[in-house]
């Protein structure tokens, strides 16, 4: 089944000055494919499918690679399909989870079992209230901290322009 969700990511590294705020609608056209649409601070289309993960950027030609040159996009097409089919064996099959809270609040820790993705994620933390996935941690290895708010929160997040905000409403309601 088709389905949406707006986004709102905030990045974080030591190269920017201050978390890069960057928003967008991650789209799952079908079961095969996931594409993250960014509308803001610039324009571009990731699709991954069938194996590969194509790039449109405004004003730029589009690019295409295998996602095994960047596991993190393997594993997140996995974990996406997984988590929205509510298929536990599949998403268990790429990470050990650790889940805390109730079903009105709770949060779903992700560590990947692959070494090749646990070399460039330390841990994937799924923040929600009920059926509402609001917020999706990403732990780096290196450790920096990328927040995607997702749904209710991503709509919510005009209203916290501060970084203290943004992770309120990451972890809203979250249990843990």
């Amino acid at each position: 089944m088709p389905a949406s969700t707006p986004f709102v990511e905030l990045r974080e590294s030591e190269l920017l000055d201050a978390p890069m705020r960057i928003t967008g609608e991650y789209r799952r056209p079908d079961g095969d494919t996931l594409v993250r649409h960014v509308t803001a601070p610039y324009v571009e289309t990731t699709t991954l499918r069938d194996g590969r993960a194509t790039i449109e950027r405004e004003g730029r030609s589009a690019r295409s690679f295998a996602m095994s040159r960047a596991p993190e996009l393997e594993g997140l097409q996995a974990s996406f399909g997984a988590l929205l089919a509510g298929d536990h064996a599949a998403l268990e099959e790429h990470y050990a989870i650790g889940a805390w809270g109730t079903a009105d609040a709770w949060t779903l820790t992700l560590a990947p079992r692959s070494r090749q993705l646990a070399r460039r994620v330390e841990s994937v933390s799924l923040f929600g209230a009920g059926d509402d996935l609001r917020c999706i941690e990403t732990l780096s290895a290196e450790g920096e901290v990328q927040r995607t708010l997702l749904g209710s929160a991503a709509r919510a997040a005009a209203d916290a322009p501060s970084d203290d905000g943004f992770l309120a409403l990451c972890r809203a309601g979250a249990g843990g």
